[in-house]
């Protein structure tokens, strides 16, 4: 059952669980959605470790920004994310996604699958610093991606494990996907949230690619795969 928007930034949040591998605190929790208790993800900035690259205090923005992002564009690959306050402070909120345990997910993310497809050109749309296998899910046979604090950087710095598209000319659906993201207005939604540097440089990486027609290839200045890749 998917979880409400209502139910994701209004009901009480009960902490149960910590996801130990995690490098900031991520808090497994529960939720009430229509007389129904469902997991969530609970990412309080109070538990965000600094970065050297990113303004502090802001990855769950980021998260929030990614969410939006996929949303509005048609992406639909961030699970539903919300910002609000919980049990430790103002924070990121995301539905929990039950992932397919029979699914090899290295595997799955070194192969084909038009989903990833989808998936490589929407880190490359919001610059994402960090695509680990780990950080694909795949629930009922559909892709998700989780993690989506180190986003949105007004420098080139995408890190990925999805390479196998590199170069590939982008398909309608690619270009689709590009010109409603580029016709989306930053400026509004994304306001107090991210920089104007960093909204210009949204727009200027989408332009690029629909100019450029192709998947991006690997950066000779920005290592290209995250460590550890799983």
């Amino acid at each position: 059952m998917r979880i409400s928007t209502q139910s994701l930034l209004s009901n009480d949040l009960r902490v149960i669980g910590r996801l130990v591998d995690a490098s900031n605190a991520t808090l497994l929790a529960e939720i009430e959605n229509e007389n129904e208790i469902l997991k969530v993800i609970y990412k309080p900035i109070a538990g965000e470790k600094p970065l050297w690259d990113f303004q502090d205090g802001n990855l769950a923005h980021r998260e929030y920004c990614a969410f939006v992002l996929s949303d509005l564009a048609g992406f639909n690959l961030v699970p539903k994310t919300v910002l609000r306050d919980g049990p430790f402070g103002y924070g990121m909120v995301q539905e929990w996604i039950e992932t397919d345990e029979d699914v090899d997910i290295v595997s799955f993310g070194q192969s084909k699958d038009p989903q990833l497809k989808k998936m490589a050109l929407f880190d490359a749309v919001v610059n994402n610093t960090d695509r680990k296998y780990g950080h694909l899910l795949v629930e009922d046979g559909n892709l998700f991606g989780c993690d989506h604090g180190v986003t949105f950087h007004a420098e080139n710095k995408l890190r990925t494990v999805i390479w196998q598209f590199a170069g590939e000319e982008l398909g309608a659906q690619e270009k689709q996907l590009l010109q409603k993201s580029y016709e989306l207005e930053y400026g509004k939604i994304f306001d107090s949230l991210l920089t104007n540097a960093e909204i210009d440089a949204l727009y200027a990486r989408i332009e690029l690619l629909i100019e450029e027609g192709r998947f991006p290839v690997p950066s000779d200045s920005w290592p290209a795969i995250p460590w550890p890749p799983v």
